[in-house]
């Protein structure tokens, strides 16, 4: 199989296959003429790489999480602790996510959105040393944008 075909099988851009092949994640063999050929295991492995890539796991934990696929000594433990660092990155991720909405939650709250000019959401951006809570207490603005 040709780049096209694979990228069009596997929903990978051919771009993001020809990266994988630079950083060494799969080796497609090359003919005589230079272009790649692909194998049934090389649509296999980007298809891996394509689910862990939209499971969010990096190009490092791809690399490990494809050694220790194709290795059959492999323990799950190994597997499991990939996972669990990933799910823990996640779940940071979450909190702040949920930090960043409940600030900016509050300003939207405190906002009027009239026509006057004093907007605390422009307060905070400019004054990003201090917590939003601070610059919320001054006297009651109003946000014209």
């Amino acid at each position: 199989m040709n780049i096209g075909d694979v990228s069009r099988i596997s929903g990978l851009p051919a771009k993001t296959i020809r990266y994988y092949e630079d950083i060494g994640l799969i080796r497609p063999l090359r003919g005589e003429n230079g272009y790649r050929s692909f194998q049934d295991k090389d649509l296999h492995k980007l298809a891996f790489l394509g689910r862990a890539r939209a499971l969010g796991f990096t190009i490092e934990d791809c690399r490990n999480l494809l050694a220790l696929y194709e290795d059959d000594g492999r323990e799950s433990a190994a597997v499991k602790h990939i996972a669990e660092d990933h799910l823990a990155r996640i779940d940071e991720k979450i909190a702040q996510l949920r930090s960043m909405r409940a600030t900016l939650a509050e300003l939207v709250n405190a906002c009027a959105g009239d026509h006057r000019p004093d907007c605390p959401i422009l307060n905070d951006l400019g004054h990003g040393d201090r917590p939003a809570s601070d610059q919320l207490k001054k006297p009651a603005g109003n946000c014209s944008h």
